[in-house]
């Protein structure tokens, strides 16, 4: 069994440190974001991987940053012979990445080296792709250019929303990342260098592209709000009773149909777009919950004809 580091934030890194700790390994430390404000109340919210480490009795270290002499120290004094490195969100310096014995393992959810970075899992549904995957990497100090040591490919269907694809990956990663350990304490886990080609990177999600412009093809827009969905939300403009309002848009699907983008061409939520049509299956309305179409319309007073922006 191995000494780990595991480092992570999100939900989707929580997983893997529940599969680590079960397959016995000793998780020496926990390292997470700081506690930050979240909810109405603004009450300081620990990470749910810091949760997850309070609730399995692991010791968590919460550093802003890991560049000073005091917290290299710090970590190398843990003795570890593995890092695993999910999710964590903070920058690991040279001396962090070389302290632990067999080095650092990074879990990211895409097939390198397409869509190194912030958002793979958006990036990937918003272009169109086919299909994305899980991997293990030894980190390096580049942004995701390590070399691969396991890998498993996951094909994103046309309904499937980054929500959807997250929890597929969450749950496949962490079975990943146990094997790539047991494949390490054996002294048995090898690793390929990354191609040469095909680089892309996946940059965090800029709040302006999340409006929906309906003059782009019914397949853009469709794949745009099942990138964003839930979070942070594809959405449009709508007036509703005389009151314009934003609108998320959760889940969609293509469907027949032609008229000026934006335009409302039935009573099943069929936008049309620059090319086809989208149907809106699922929209949220500020303030209320989620619902599906037919309750949408119920609750306001669009007509076919009427423009969406």
């Amino acid at each position: 069994m191995l000494r780990v580091v595991f480092m992570g934030t999100p939900d989707f890194s929580v997983p893997t440190l529940m599969e680590i700790v079960g397959q016995g390994h000793e998780v020496v430390a926990v390292y997470s974001q700081p506690p930050r404000p979240a909810g109405r109340g603004m009450e300081e919210r620990k990470t749910p991987v810091h949760q997850a480490a309070d609730q399995l009795g692991l010791p968590v270290f919460t550093p802003t940053s890991l560049k000073s002499e005091e917290e290299q120290e710090k970590f190398r004094a843990l003795d570890a012979d593995v890092a695993v490195v999910v999710a964590y969100g903070l920058l690991l310096p040279k001396a962090i990445l070389d302290a632990p014995h067999e080095g650092c393992l990074n879990l990211h959810g895409s097939l390198l080296p397409r869509w190194r970075g912030a958002a793979p899992i958006q990036r990937a549904i918003m272009a169109g792709d086919a299909e994305t995957g899980v991997q293990v990497m030894r980190m390096d100090e580049g942004l995701d250019t390590g070399d691969i040591c396991m890998s498993e490919t996951i094909p994103i269907t046309e309904q499937m929303t980054a929500e959807d694809l997250h929890d597929k990956m969450m749950v496949l990663g962490a079975d990943l990342m146990v094997r790539a350990l047991g494949a390490l304490s054996r002294g048995l886990l090898t690793s390929r260098p990354q191609a040469e080609e095909g680089v892309t990177y996946a940059k965090k999600i800029d709040k302006a592209e999340s409006r929906i412009d309906f003059s782009m093809s019914a397949k853009e827009v469709h794949n745009i709000i099942r990138g964003l969905s839930p979070f942070p939300g594809a959405w449009v403009m709508m007036t509703i009773r005389g009151k314009e309002q934003r609108v998320k848009l959760l889940r969609s699907e293509l469907a027949d149909g032609a008229g000026v983008p934006g335009t409302l061409l039935d009573d099943a939520m069929t936008i049309a777009c620059g090319e086809g049509a989208v149907r809106l299956a699922k929209l949220q309305r500020a303030g209320k919950g989620a619902m599906n179409a037919d309750e949408f319309l119920r609750g306001a007073d669009l007509t076919i004809g009427d423009v969406i922006t």
